[in-house]
């Protein structure tokens, strides 16, 4: 896939995988990588970033499996970008969709 498709997405990708409840860093990258092909170190910044402009929130909670890990948990700020995100994103699909089915080269 195209890199710039991802990098434009990502963003949507995080916020929407915290929108019903807190995940883990590598947790977040599972979830997308479930999805699309994503480096690890594409995901960290992104939370670094995001956390930094007030749109997530972390905290430390005890593994049984090992060390503690840091959870990101959506604020409400978050939550209204998540918000502006997806409209956005909706309008640029349906325009990219038309433009192909416009463009009708499957044939």
């Amino acid at each position: 896939m195209n890199i710039q498709f991802k990098k434009g997405a990502l963003e949507l990708c995080v916020l929407a995988l915290l929108y019903k409840q807190d995940r883990y860093g590598y947790e977040i990258v599972q979830k997308i990588s479930d999805q699309i092909v994503i480096s690890e170190g594409s995901v960290y910044p992104l939370l670094r970033r995001l956390k930094k402009e007030g749109y997530l929130t972390t905290y430390l909670q005890e593994s049984k499996e090992g060390p503690s890990r840091k959870y990101y948990r959506l604020t409400d700020q978050g939550r209204d970008h998540l918000h502006v995100l997806n409209e956005e994103w909706k309008q640029f699909s349906e325009g990219v969709n038309q433009l192909i089915k416009e463009g009708d080269f499957n044939e």
